[in-house]
């Protein structure tokens, strides 16, 4: 817990969130709460991009029958990151902002709704979300992550650092994967071309410059200060230059155009409810629909636990166990997010490791996560506003709090190689996979194999048999499902 000497609480709003317990303030967690929303709202706009143009079994999309229809997925997606974040941030006292889950989106859409219909494959994701409330009522999530090593949790943490740093290298573009890496010999490069190229890749350079000079003077909101004024950069960049999207031309911006709103309009909510339980049984059968449920929660069950892990970390609040404040509430409305993603036809919501970019501005309790609740609500009206934000003005938060999390690496044993394999493992397969879950199946893996092959395996906890036995077949369910069927 943070070791700042406890201060009166100064009002009810103080005392409901602990602000001063926990040596925040106010406009610490205002502030925390903007950067995590700014650094995450991009969901909003990629969501129906992923969701929006896959068809299912019948040739339908989403929410919009023979047509593509954005705009109910996008005000979804805000909807229940909107509400879901509150949530945690009322029940949980957490700085931790949940929505629609990246990967998990478009694992749905790529390779369950190709299998069944729309409605059948969010069935899917509500069942798999009752799945995991279930096992947080029991208390089952919370005790494999009890008996998680903590020098394991370190490496989760750092893991996930360098994982939200390639992320936000990804998306201004200064990272890119080769087309063709299958003939050449590296997969990914500097740039598209080897070099660095375009003005919006500048913008996120200067950005990140701007950002790391504010921050190490010790600048209040830095991140905050750098991400607006890189908005504004950008707005005119390209109202200069006419660049357009990257999809469109080569130099264009990755994400989102920053351009002014021509307009705004009405929500449409027309996934809200689309969903069917049962249907996927009789269209893909009962082994395929087993193995589908069985990938979700899993990485749906250990996402949630590297990413608050990591965000209390950063923040000062774990415990000597490395637990969290709340964990069991944080977990519950976590599960609760899964379903109500589901059931809004907009896919699994999780949580989010760019919450890290509000508590690297200050962000200490669930008061931040309420402000960014309010900011995604706001967001199902005035959407052409965050749409003004590039990645590239927002991402550069992501790559100091990388630096910042990557710090904690110094607890880890590096001299004790039975935790400090599977801690590197855990750490590098993280970013190199683009998946915190794979990551953490590999640490878990390999910590259970290295204390057999020492023959310590009476000295590992069961619930970590029982987990690395689960992701063994995580990792072998695809050969598995080719030879079932």
């Amino acid at each position: 817990m943070n070791s700042a000497e406890p201060v009166a609480p100064a009002n009810p709003l103080d005392r409901y969130f602990r602000i001063s317990e926990r040596g925040s303030s106010l406009g610490q967690e205002v502030r925390g709460g903007v950067v995590t929303f700014f650094t995450m709202a991009y969901i909003v706009v990629l969501n129906p991009l992923i969701l929006g143009f896959a068809t299912d079994i019948d040739g339908n999309f989403l929410g919009g029958g023979s047509e593509p229809n954005l705009a109910a997925i996008a005000a979804g997606t805000a909807l229940v990151a909107g509400v879901l974040t509150i949530l945690m941030g009322v029940v949980a006292n957490y700085p931790l902002a949940l929505a629609t889950g990246l990967g998990l989106n478009a694992f749905l859409a790529f390779s369950v709704a190709s299998q069944m219909t729309w409605a059948d494959a969010m069935g899917l994701v509500v069942i798999e979300g009752v799945l995991i409330l279930v096992l947080v009522l029991t208390g089952f999530r919370t005790a494999v992550f009890r008996a998680v090593p903590a020098q394991l949790k370190i490496a989760i943490s750092v893991g996930i650092g360098l994982f939200i740093a390639l992320i936000g290298f990804v998306d201004a573009g200064v990272v890119k994967r080769i087309p063709d890496a299958a003939q050449t010999t590296v997969p990914v490069q500097l740039g598209s071309d080897g070099n660095l190229d375009g003005w919006p890749v500048l913008v996120f350079v200067v950005g990140l410059l701007l950002m790391l000079a504010l921050w190490v003077r010790k600048v209040r909101g830095a991140i905050l200060i750098s991400i607006v004024v890189m908005t504004v950069v950008a707005v005119v960049v390209e109202a200069v230059g006419d660049l357009g999207s990257a999809a469109e031309k080569s130099g264009g911006w990755a994400l989102t155009v920053p351009a002014w709103p021509d307009g705004f309009h009405a929500p449409d909510f027309g996934t809200l409810g689309e969903f069917n339980l049962l249907g996927s049984w009789d269209k893909a059968g009962v082994v395929t629909v087993l193995l589908l449920v069985f990938s979700l929660l899993l990485a749906d069950f250990f996402d949630t636990m590297g990413t608050m892990t990591a965000i209390g970390a950063e923040a000062n609040l774990l415990d000597e166990e490395g637990m969290p404040p709340n964990a069991e509430r944080i977990l519950v409305v976590d599960s609760v997010a899964a379903i109500a993603g589901g059931a809004a036809g907009v896919s699994s919501n999780t949580s989010y490791i760019e919450s890290a970019s509000g508590v690297g501005e200050g962000a200490r309790t669930g008061l931040a996560s309420v402000v960014t609740g309010v900011l995604f609500l706001a967001t199902i009206f005035l959407s052409p506003l965050v749409a003004m934000i590039p990645s590239e003005a927002a991402v550069p938060a992501l790559v100091l709090v990388g630096f910042l999390m990557m710090q904690q690496i110094t607890g880890i044993a590096w001299d004790d190689l039975e935790i400090a394999i599977p801690a590197f493992l855990t750490i590098v397969l993280m970013p190199f996979t683009y998946s915190i879950t794979v990551g953490i199946g590999a640490g878990f893996v390999s910590f259970a194999f290295l204390k057999i092959v020492r023959g310590r395996a009476r000295d590992l906890h069961p619930l970590l048999w029982v987990v690395a036995g689960l992701f063994v077949v995580y990792f072998a369910i695809d050969p598995v499902t080719r030879w079932l069927t």
